[in-house]
């Protein structure tokens, strides 16, 4: 049983086509009736738009089986007073969704991820977070990858609020606990008696997605056809307990050795 991630697993960073093999693993998945979901962390498009995009793409899986953070977004963080930072997308999504945007005295700052954060905004996130805002990751990326260029993740974002102000953090999407808690219920929909010791979690990002998943017993595949152009640049460095089990360069490489 797998979980699997999309950006730089499924689809590429660059131009979002599908990924050697990724159409044909979610095809051999569905052909043996293996339970699985995809697990995004997704902030761009809400929910059910990203989705029709992957199967508009050549992807084929219901969309019980898809997860991304917006989806818990509600359950997590009240409506009434957030003040948002991230890509322009990000942001009208949430409008969408009914949430009040507030750059005065907001009760949460809600951290998503863009590539040209400016130092007046993370100053106006300080200001907020010491008035006594809560701080909120929609996800614990580590790299964000875009144009061939790699930016601190939301994950690396967070680390340098919470040493700046001291204050901890909360995170909605990937790799939180109550994410993958979500993950797996879904699957065990599917399966009754799935726990975590029996699912592989597959993901380009070994530290944001792969070690928490770790922790709490799940098997780990890292692919390098996302965020790393090799394993060298980031496995060795990692503790010995949060290192992956498998590496591949792709969903083909995987398919080929099951």
């Amino acid at each position: 049983m797998y979980f699997i991630d999309v950006q730089g697993t499924l689809i590429s960073d660059g131009d979002k086509s599908p990924i050697r093999g990724s159409i044909e693993f979610i095809d051999m998945l569905n052909e043996k009736k293996i339970p699985y979901m995809i697990i995004t962390n997704n902030t761009k498009k809400a929910s059910k738009d990203f989705y029709n995009y992957l199967i508009s793409s050549g992807f084929n899986f219901d969309f019980s089986r898809y997860l991304d953070p917006l989806m818990l977004l509600e359950s997590r963080v009240q409506k009434d007073s957030v003040a948002p930072y991230g890509a322009a997308e990000f942001l009208e999504v949430l409008k969408k969704m009914g949430y009040m945007l507030n750059y005065e005295n907001p009760k949460t700052v809600l951290i998503a991820i863009k590539e040209n954060f400016s130092a007046d905004e993370y100053a106006q996130m300080i200001d907020f977070i010491l008035s006594g805002a809560s701080l909120v990751g929609m996800h614990e990326t580590s790299i964000y990858a875009k144009n061939n260029k790699r930016y601190p993740g939301v994950g690396a974002i967070l680390k340098m609020l919470e040493f700046a102000t001291s204050c901890s953090y909360d995170v909605v999407g990937k790799p939180s606990i109550s994410f993958y808690n979500e993950a797996l219920k879904r699957v065990q929909e599917q399966k009754s008696d799935t726990g975590f010791s029996d699912i592989t979690i597959i993901s380009d990002d070994v530290k944001g997605d792969l070690g928490g998943a770790k922790e709490l017993g799940m098997k780990t595949i890292f692919v390098t056809s996302g965020k790393y152009k090799s394993a060298d640049e980031i496995v060795p460095f990692l503790k010995e307990e949060l290192k992956p089990d498998f590496v591949y360069a792709d969903m083909q490489e995987i398919l080929e050795t099951l």
